[in-house]
């Protein structure tokens, strides 16, 4: 059985030059942590993991030469035993379970009023995965699905009604949240966009569209507006267009 170090080698990838300054004044101050390297940006540091280690990663996504997740990846792959802490000011949940699966062990929010950040290393080696509340939140959001709120005859996922006289053969029958995503691609809205108007999870505002491309037997999103264009399932919502009743971009 090896022996636990008597001090844990850390290396900090932050460009904010103060917030370096304070993680590196936080490890230098305990006994039972070392400053192995300090980096703000990207290429530097994994020039350095190319040929050294270190047993904790403490490391920013938002680096101006590229993001952190891809020194994550780098590390995780060449050196599995280097534990990684993200520091950051993103704390989306596309973010976070990015982080997660880049090989993250936790992830601080830097709006939090953390937290020790030498005791966080040290409960890190010693087998904690410290998340920020606000994190944590968001990763019970991706794993629950969304119930939007809807007029209870009116549910979610009800087709939209056919005017009538008009024939229903060979209609594709969209329900109104599939209606509403299709508008807000046909506008050139992106997914994080259309998720926070619906209040719905990107995963989600995605598995919507995904109903979309098979219901359009479309594959891409120029595909699905022509197809829509075509079929004229743009039109129900044109009018509210140009009324200003549909959010509009910013």
């Amino acid at each position: 059985m090896s022996a636990v170090p008597d001090v844990w080698r850390v290396v900090v990838v932050e460009d904010n030059h103060q917030t370096r300054e304070f993680l590196e004044s936080c490890i230098r101050a305990h006994p039972q942590l070392t400053l192995t390297a300090s980096f703000a940006a990207l290429a530097p540091a994994q020039d350095w993991f190319a040929v050294h280690t270190a047993d904790v990663l403490l490391i920013d996504l938002g680096l101006p030469d590229g993001s952190g997740l891809t020194l994550m990846r780098q590390v995780h792959h060449r050196w599995p035993a280097c534990d990684m802490l993200v520091v950051s000011m993103f704390g989306d949940e596309d973010n976070v379970v990015a982080s997660i699966e880049a090989g993250a062990v936790g992830y601080v929010h830097k709006d939090d009023e953390a937290a020790d950040i030498a005791q966080t290393l040290l409960a890190v080696k010693q087998g904690a995965s410290p998340i920020s509340p606000m994190i944590a939140r968001h990763l019970l959001r991706r794993m629950q699905p969304v119930a939007p709120h809807m007029p209870v005859d009116e549910p979610v996922d009800a087709p939209l009604d056919t005017p009538p006289g008009v024939s229903t053969e060979g209609v594709v029958s969209l329900t109104r949240r599939e209606q509403e995503v299709l508008e807000y691609i046909a506008r050139g809205f992106s997914y994080a966009e259309i998720a926070r108007l619906q209040g719905i999870t990107v995963h989600t505002v995605q598995t919507y569209i995904k109903k979309l491309y098979g219901k359009l037997a479309v594959h891409s999103r120029s595909e699905a507006v022509f197809e829509a264009n075509r079929l004229g399932l743009l039109n129900t919502f044109n009018s509210a267009i140009t009324s200003g009743d549909a959010p509009g971009r910013r």
